[in-house]
């Protein structure tokens, strides 16, 4: 770097969507940004490559955002300026269930319903109910998840909107499980299975509570702006992060790991790479990075309160993750039609079935009978393979601490024999596969440690202000001048921007007019917060 770049207003560390986020909006507000990426590339997991072999190009780990399309905070950036196109498969979303029974969902509501219907007459019109009430609190709802904590401004609008009773019985669904919600809403298998199965996009079972409201949410997205992907890749979406950040004057620099938050008088004021070059920070160091590896790694437990400490230990990862890419010669020839044209598909269970497989991971133990979640990037996009063929991928979750490769092997045949059992002869299209285990998931993402792609379990005592520990559910760290900007902060995973954009915000507001007793404020509540019963007056 040259002299002019040692200092800058703010030093972004790690240049994954939630850093490139936080460095554009500092950069709207005329601030001179900095962002350090550990590896050769930036995008974290939003990168594409051709993993398996010219002309097929394949997504490194994420791949469809429905989070991404409708988040205000990506919306507010305006990136189809710098490139963004989004691309949608024929159809969202289809279910197969292990007897090749398929639950379609299609932004054409009419589909969606047609498809319920045939296991259970009504659920087609309970369907309609569930979007209505969607709509009715959707943009609320959206500012609300997205917006920093607590969501003062969003959910008054939402009593405003519903009135008590029904923000009393919205609260109520918040917490639902997803078999619970199914049951009550629909009475087949197949709108049922639809909810589980979006629920089990983190890393929460039917039975766990508030897994209906994530399956609930991805499903209504699903419904209203589909499952999209970036038009060449999602690496186009990192590009056009980039490219806005640059045309701002902002700098990335890649393979720069950051070794050091540096601090004086308990207030960060840059870091220090493993060249051991530093870049000193004006104003604020922002870290998309894990939470245990900005608190034990970046900065040093002996420079945080000791209670803050004990509760870093009781974090918990979400389920780690083996994932299979192949170049294909032709479109998978799926037994249940409705499957044919759509850009994701789950199988092979039932609701019975994703708590089976939710409690082996629980207990540890590798799944038997994967849940499996599946790409079609060709039908959902022609620009990722060649013609008449397809670029595909899928995943499954495994026990968190999963390294062994013949374990990830075994598992990854596992879901290619159950591809094969509902489409016949999807091994013969096969011209190349690459399966990437817990530990080649974290070369290209050092974020993703163990194989955890949500940056955290997103069970409910690690939400809201219990993310990523008992605290203010803000990206205030208990170093001032210092914001956890990453999925381990509210709202956690997915690609929607909001930790970055949560955490670009306390660091303007800490350089604000009234950023003085902003810090007093947040140091005082940080000290009550983690202070010991010995350490009380």
């Amino acid at each position: 770097m040259t002299a002019a770049a040692d200092t800058a207003d703010a030093v972004v560390v790690g240049a994954g969507p939630n850093g490139l986020v936080a460095a554009n909006i500092l950069a709207d507000r005329g601030w001179d940004v900095v962002v350090l990426e550990a590896t050769p590339n930036p995008g974290g997991s939003v990168q594409t490559a051709e993993l398996t072999r010219p002309g097929f190009r394949s997504d490194l780990c994420s791949a469809f955002y429905p989070l991404g399309i409708a988040s205000p905070v990506l919306n507010a950036l305006d990136l189809q300026r710098y490139g963004l196109r989004w691309r949608h498969a024929p159809d969202v979303l289809a279910h197969i269930l292990p007897d090749d029974r398929c639950a379609l969902l299609s932004r054409d509501i009419g589909r969606t319903a047609e498809s319920l219907d045939t296991f259970a007459p009504g659920d087609g019109d309970a369907w309609r109910r569930c979007y209505s009430e969607w709509q009715r609190v959707r943009d609320d709802l959206l500012h609300a998840v997205t917006g920093p904590f607590p969501p003062a401004k969003a959910a008054a609008r939402l009593v405003r909107r519903l009135g008590a009773a029904d923000m009393l019985r919205l609260a109520r669904m918040v917490t639902l499980p997803a078999r619970r919600f199914g049951t009550e809403n629909f009475r087949g298998l197949g709108a049922q299975a639809l909810v589980a199965g979006c629920a089990l996009h983190t890393d929460l079972g039917p039975d766990s509570a508030a897994s209906g409201v994530f399956g609930w949410l991805l499903a209504m997205l699903g419904q209203d702006v589909g499952f999209p992907a970036p038009e060449g890749g999602a690496g186009s979406l990192t590009k056009a992060l980039v490219a806005r950040l640059i045309d701002r004057g902002g700098r990335v620099y890649c393979s720069r790991p950051v070794s050091e938050v540096l601090i004086a008088r308990n207030r960060a004021v840059g870091v220090r790479d493993v060249h051991g070059e530093l870049v000193r920070a004006r104003r604020a160091v922002l870290a998309d990075v894990p939470a245990p590896t900005l608190y034990r790694d970046l900065v040093g437990e002996e420079r945080l309160p000791a209670r803050f400490v004990g509760d870093l230990e009781r974090f918990q990862w979400d389920d780690a993750t083996v994932k299979i890419d192949w170049a294909l010669s032709g479109p998978v020839p799926w037994r249940a039609q409705e499957a044919r044209t759509a850009g994701v598909i789950h199988f092979d269970a039932d609701v019975d079935g994703l708590a089976d497989f939710a409690t082996d991971l629980a207990c540890g133990r590798m799944p038997e009978r994967p849940f499996v979640l599946f790409g079609q990037m060709t039908t959902t996009d022609p620009t990722r393979s060649p013609a008449g063929t397809e670029s595909a991928w899928a995943y499954t979750h495994v026990p968190h601490g999963t390294t062994d490769r013949d374990s990830v092997r075994k598992q990854a045949d596992r879901v290619q024999a159950l591809i094969e059992q509902h489409a016949p002869g999807f091994g013969g299209l096969v011209l190349d596969r690459v399966v990437s285990g817990p530990d080649d998931l974290r070369r290209h993402n050092p974020s993703l440690l163990g194989g955890s792609v949500n940056g955290g379990t997103a069970a409910m005592h690690q939400q809201l202000f219990f993310r990523p520990v008992p605290g203010l559910g803000r990206a205030d760290t208990p170093v001032d001048r210092l914001f956890l900007a990453s999925a381990s902060a509210h709202p956690g995973g997915a690609v929607h921007g909001a930790p970055g954009a949560n955490a670009a915000r306390a660091a303007l507001a800490r350089a604000g007019l009234l950023g003085d007793a902003y810090g007093s404020a947040m140091r005082l509540l940080h000290g009550k917060l983690y202070e010991t019963a010995a350490e009380r007056p």
